[in-house]
């Protein structure tokens, strides 16, 4: 299942934001958020000074090996053969905190797209939404690059965002106002729903791939989970010692991960509450400080496509990958100032994003997931960890499935 002697990531490329000399570089030039679209024929990259770019997948042959190509992307953002897509700028007029790219393909938007467009296209529509300093949400049309609508009711940093990936276009936002609202594309960005209960910041929001929960985490040492069927809080996480700062499902929603800048990430079974397994972070170099935790505080956690790896970006200026049955990560590569981390959906590249306003892309593992995993993968996309217990099956067999053999 997992190569016994990974190589370690190597930096494929490195794109740097070209700026007006009017800009104060070292003002506002984070990039906070880095995305793929769902089909891998786009990347959106937040670099500072309010401006996203909006880049056709892959970059140019150079740089990407054969075989990270995005699949069909020719024939789905360009039906009608006009060429290829266009790099594209967005100026969204304030720094951009969250970027979400809407599942692909989604069901064409007919409301959405007759407020501002005389004819409305017989297309599916991608769409990218992009989060805020002042609150607002803007969504836009990748094709085109149009903006689509702006969102209201944020009081304070539109920090993350997530769609429910089913393609039914809810958005999910989460704010430094301490709240988290859901959104209807299909309303005209109607505003569904507000979730209160965090007392800071909320950082990050995931929603899971069955689409039944939502985790938000925000500057707390507990995260919250959320029933997506009813907007209700089904339970509390807690075992972190500092904030935590990021979350992600896996692949099956059968895990959750959290990271916080206590230097640990914890896997969770989000269907019982039990923690499964803690991964530290400690200093790589005996000169260092370890009494200096701040310096492995965790930024970012993001599991790989097929729900074998993770990824894991902290302040001691690495990236690490992580075995899903390991304790310690299998490979390292040295980045300074990380602040973000996302696989590419078809695996074999992580894109990552820096205070300095670059990304970075590197080499993952690339693996042939066993027929063991490929089955209980299966079976976890609709079997929760009860009706898995409740099964007529051994004892090892519901450990497996449950991910207990760790």
């Amino acid at each position: 299942m997992l190569s016994p002697a990974p190589e370690e990531p190597l930096l494929l490329a490195e794109l740097k934001p070209g700026r007006p000399h009017q800009f104060d570089w070292k003002s506002s030039c984070e990039t906070w958020s880095v995305a793929f679209s769902p089909d891998g024929s786009w990347f959106a990259w937040s670099q500072g000074h309010c401006i996203v770019k909006l880049i056709p997948w892959p970059l140019e042959e150079q740089f990407i090996p054969k075989g990270f190509e995005a699949k069909s992307r020719s024939s789905k953002n360009d039906p009608k053969g006009r060429g290829s897509p266009k790099e594209k700028t967005l100026d969204c007029g304030q720094i951009v905190w969250g970027l979400a790219f809407s599942p692909w393909p989604s069901p064409p938007s007919r409301k959405l797209w007759a407020r501002h467009h005389n004819q409305v296209p017989d297309v599916s529509c991608l769409i990218l939404a992009t989060g805020l300093n002042d609150g607002q949400i803007k969504i836009w049309e990748v094709q085109t690059g149009l903006l689509l609508l702006n969102l209201s009711g944020h009081q304070d940093v539109v920090r993350d965002l997530s769609f429910t990936p089913s393609g039914s276009l809810i958005l999910v936002s989460a704010s430094r106002d301490k709240t988290l609202r859901i959104w209807d594309l299909n309303k005209h960005g109607k505003q569904i729903q507000v979730l209160t209960g965090h007392l800071q910041w909320v950082y990050c929001c995931s929603i899971s791939p069955d689409c039944s929960m939502l985790c938000s985490a925000a500057g707390e040492k507990s995260v919250f989970l959320w029933s997506m069927r009813s907007y209700t809080l089904i339970r509390k996480l807690e075992g972190h010692q500092s904030s935590v700062v990021s979350c992600d499902f896996s692949p099956d929603s059968a895990l959750l991960v959290t990271a916080s800048y206590d230097t640990s990430v914890i896997m969770w079974d989000p269907y019982t509450g039990e923690r499964l397994r803690s991964l530290h972070h400690t200093q790589l170099d005996p000169a260092m400080d370890d009494s200096d935790v701040h310096m492995s505080s965790l930024r970012s956690v993001c599991f790989s496509p097929e729900g074998l790896y993770l990824a894991t970006v902290a302040d001691d200026r690495l990236l690490r990958i992580w075995a899903l049955e390991l304790k310690a990560p299998i490979a390292f590569a040295p980045m300074t100032n990380g602040l973000c981390c996302t696989f590419f959906p078809h695996g074999g590249i992580i894109a990552t994003g820096t205070r300095d306003g670059h990304v970075q892309f590197w080499t993952a593992p690339r693996v042939l997931s066993s027929l063991k995993h490929l089955c209980r993968k299966a079976l976890r996309s609709f079997l929760t960890t009860y009706q898995v217990l409740a099964l007529p099956i051994p004892k090892k067999m519901k450990e497996f499935l449950t991910y207990r053999t760790f």
